[in-house]
């Protein structure tokens, strides 16, 4: 029988069926949704007219049709067994329940990876979804760590398939739980006998979620429009996510769209750079645009304007400009004829030494309290070539006069943007007015301003043009780029931002929280290895331990089998650290990890009371907790690997910069300190990128990945929510 085509998936508003859409987005199934007050429970609609009712028998067909090896099992008994699981995962729903549930799975998974055999499958899938469904209660458990083992599998999960998860409980659950899609309030199926439907306006929630104002389900058009002057940094990502969330929240769209109106800061490099952050963030953008695609309309626009007495030309010094709008006095040139106001435009066009002199304003009010709206300027000229279109025009609009005609011509129906722009709004919309363009609504977010950081790109290329760091992608750097090359994963940035809304108050947020939530991802999944501080390292000799060193394949992470495995020599001459050392008393047993337990018989040092050698022996009947000292180690062979190891600090020593204070008064110093070290054979197979956690070190991001050994594989720290300042 040939596979009928999907044609959709319906259920209760009240009860979204988060396993079904979780497995097919991560199947890659494209699956049409509706909700409808008539079902009793999730439908899903074929195109021949045949129908399959219930949650967990879509789910399992889902299983069986999904292009994944093995996700409704590879074999009959493991098709059982991810059964029985599906079977048990509404248990984890009923209130009562959840805690026996959350203890019995505890124990299920103290040894596993996954719910059934090795693979990832629908049981999986079933499960993560009840527990996520719970919302806040979930929450609150994974964030105490009281079960340990079921936090680590369900982490896993969520870190391996971020996007599509991040997405699913963004849109279906909050902080109660599982409830009304967050998009929109019940609509009725309008059905083929052409029964009742009613508009898809958002309807009622909790007072913690935000409406766009007036928007239609399906109809939404957003834009997330950066200047191409620098790399995305930390406070552009929210404003994307935001526009993100709400194309999602409301079926709708988003634009790409670059506001290349100044030709003296902008480049083809930054385009291209902001291009691949926006995709690293996971925006799915509609297509992309330019606001330059629009120069001849606007060009059109202003001299329309002019022509009907909205807009003039001006050559005062740009200085009494700014006083004369301060004060609300008009400029002389504010009663020129249309005839004047036209031949300085066309010397404007030209580049002509006169049109140099000159700028066009829109003739608003002067008087205006909102200094916004006195006579803003909407063109300027500039002689420097583009870096799309070249020397084609030698004038270029203002941000403040393209905005509002490219909005409404790409017909956006919501702009997103910084509360920093609020008294700007009314200038917005009476531009639109002016032009007879159509209203677009302005939606108002607070900016994301983080301790210790710039986020002006101004401020930015400073830094990068006096060779304070090494480029936009630099760790210290707030930016997407720089931010990942420090160890971030997105899904922990995707998480910070939602996390605080569209709300429109003003924050001052805290680095840690970032971090801390970086590290519950990276912790249940990244693979652990060893290193010892080159500076002082002191041979160990265990007077019984191995002639011969052996070898023997451990798991990379104790309790992630996705790690991978490592091959760990044992010698009896291995290297320590030296401050472990200094913590070591004569006669004291320790505990050697991933080893079993040595007691130090003798600690040499030299004429100043420095160490230079211990001698132990081995104790490995000796039991781990009796020990107080539980120590890194490296087996002294020539397979070790050269490691440095880079910490960083922030750019500034000052939490907050005052307006009107120079961030060059609060300059840092110094905010980068590499450590040279020596790291397990293991390391030699590190790929750049990838992270891992230094026993007892902390956690670091691979920059350079080995090539030979006299040049160091490069680690970079990761903070983890609670180092205090490595420079200080």
């Amino acid at each position: 029988m040939k596979e009928a085509g999907l044609k959709l998936l319906s259920f209760p508003p009240d009860s979204p069926p988060l396993s079904i859409i979780s497995a097919a987005k991560i199947a890659g199934i494209d699956l049409p949704i509706q909700t409808s007050s008539s079902a009793s429970s999730p439908a899903l609609s074929f195109s021949n007219g045949l129908k399959l009712h219930g949650n967990y028998v879509i789910l399992r067909y889902i299983g069986r049709l999904a292009p994944i090896p093995n996700f409704y099992g590879d074999n009959a008994f493991h098709a059982a067994q991810i059964d029985e699981w599906l079977e048990y995962a509404p248990t984890i729903s009923c209130g009562s329940e959840f805690e026996n549930a959350c203890g019995y799975m505890e124990v299920y998974l103290e040894k596993r990876t996954f719910f059934v055999s090795h693979y990832f499958s629908i049981a999986d899938i079933a499960i993560w979804s009840g527990l996520a469904g719970t919302g806040q209660r979930w929450e609150s458990i994974r964030k105490s760590n009281k079960y340990p083992n079921l936090v680590r599998w369900y982490n896993s999960i969520s870190a391996e398939y971020s996007n599509p998860l991040m997405e699913i409980t963004a849109l279906y659950v909050g902080k109660k739980g599982l409830g009304k899609p967050v998009a929109a309030k019940s609509k009725e199926v309008k059905n083929v006998t052409g029964d009742s439907s009613d508009k898809a306006k958002a309807g009622s929630r909790s007072s913690s979620e935000i409406d766009l104002p007036d928007a239609e389900m399906g109809k939404v058009r957003l834009r997330f429009a950066p200047e191409p002057s620098g790399f995305l940094h930390i406070g552009h990502a929210k404003a994307a996510l935001l526009n993100q969330y709400f194309a999602q929240r409301y079926h709708g769209e988003v634009i790409l769209r670059f506001d290349d109106t100044n030709p003296t800061k902008e480049s083809n490099e930054f385009v291209e750079n902001l291009i691949k952050d926006v995709e690293t963030l996971g925006i799915k953008y509609q297509k992309i645009t330019y606001t330059s695609d629009y120069f001849s309309k606007l060009m059109a626009l202003a001299e329309k304007l002019i022509k009907e007495g909205k807009a003039y030309v001006d050559d005062t010094p740009r200085e009494q400009m700014q006083k004369e709008r301060m004060d609300g006095i008009e400029s002389k040139c504010w009663s020129n004829s249309i005839e004047e106001n036209l031949k300085l435009w066309k010397e404007m066009i030209a580049g002509s030494e006169r049109g140099l002199q000159c700028c066009l304003r829109g003739k608003l009010d002067m008087q205006d309290p909102n200094k916004s709206l006195r006579d803003p300027v909407y063109y300027r000229c500039n002689p420097i070539p583009h870096h799309r279109i070249g020397s084609k025009y030698k004038i270029y609009p203002t941000y403040d006069f393209a905005c509002p005609f490219v909005d409404a011509e790409e017909g956006i129906t919501h702009a997103l943007r910084s509360s920093e722009y609020h008294d700007r709004n009314a200038q917005y919309h009476r531009i639109q007015e002016d032009m007879g363009m159509r209203k677009v609504h302005i939606y108002e977010f607070s900016r994301l301003n983080m301790v210790y950081t710039l986020l002006s790109k101004r401020k930015l290329l400073w830094f990068v043009q006096n060779g304070k760091v090494d480029g936009w992608d630099d760790p210290r750097f707030p930016t997407v780029q720089g931010i990942v090359r420090r160890g971030l994963k997105i899904e922990a940035l995707i998480q910070f931002i939602l996390e605080q809304g569209a709300s429109k108050n003003l924050n001052l947020m805290e680095w840690d929280k970032l971090w801390t939530l970086n590290k519950k991802i990276i912790d249940p999944v990244c693979p652990r290895h060893t290193a010892v501080i080159e500076e002082r390292r002191l041979l160990l000799t265990l007077t019984n331990g191995p002639d011969k060193p052996f070898v023997r394949i451990i798991p990379r992470h104790k309790k992630y089998d996705g790690a991978g495995e490592k091959a760990t020599t044992y010698t009896k001459r291995i290297l320590l650290d030296y401050a472990d050392a200094e913590c070591i008393s004569v006669d004291e047993e320790v505990t050697l990890m991933d080893w079993g337990n040595a007691i130090v018989k003798e600690i040499i040092k030299d004429q100043d009371g420095n160490i230079t050698q211990l001698v132990g022996v081995l104790h490995l009947e000796g039991s781990v907790k009796t020990t107080k000292l539980k120590l890194t180690w490296l087996a002294e062979t020539n397979e070790l690997v050269n490691l440095s190891l880079v910490e960083f600090d922030y750019l500034i020593t000052k939490k907050k910069l005052e307006e009107g204070e120079d961030f060059l008064d609060a300059l840092n110093p110094c905010t980068k300190k590499e450590i040279a070290a020596i790291g397990d054979s293991n390391m030699r197979n590190l790929k750049q990128g990838e992270i891992l956690q230094l026993e007892r070190k902390g956690y670091y991001r691979c920059d350079v990945p080995f090539t030979r050994p006299s040049k160091p594989v490069v680690l970079f720290a990761i903070p983890d929510g609670r180092q205090q300042s490595v420079m200080k």
